[in-house]
């Protein structure tokens, strides 16, 4: 797999999403069904390839926020001529700003980490080693200040 295409360039997985992996999994699949039900939206209102294969304008967004609306941190990396926001002088930037709405439900906040552990591991290492357990630990376990281990 080319991890540097399916990463997003604002840090997200695209990989590791649901969205994604159920072009070909059964169990990603019957999830996206489940949240086109719930938000009466058609199955390829949400499968996606990545937004560098939709060049910016995945399928949701396009949805949910109409033909025109592109997202600005990969606007940015394009007009910019680099491959992540991570890659910047001026990262991080407010493209990147966290925020807690939907902050259970979307992966957005953990872009700042990925692109810092894509800088120091390179795309490819983390994308084996680091990403899924990114994703997991984010959407499963409790937020802390202490060391995961010290639990």
């Amino acid at each position: 797999m080319d991890y540097a295409f399916m990463t997003a360039p604002c840090g997200l997985d695209c990989f590791n999403c649901i969205y994604f992996l159920a072009h070909e999994d059964d169990a990603a699949m019957e999830e996206v069904k489940k949240i086109s039900e719930q938000y009466n939206m058609t199955i390829d209102d949400l499968l996606c390839m990545g937004c560098r294969a939709h060049d910016g304008k995945i399928p949701v967004h396009r949805k949910a926020f109409g033909e025109g609306h592109r997202c600005a941190s990969y606007e940015c990396v394009k007009e910019k001529g680099l491959e992540f926001c991570g890659d910047c002088d001026d990262f991080p930037c407010d493209y990147l700003h966290p925020y807690a709405d939907m902050s259970t439900e979307l992966p957005h906040n953990f872009k700042v980490f990925n692109l810092c552990l894509i800088k120091r591991l390179g795309v490819d290492k983390w994308a084996e080693t680091k990403s899924a357990q990114v994703r997991h630990d984010y959407f499963n376990l409790p937020w802390t200040l202490a060391k995961r281990d010290e639990q």
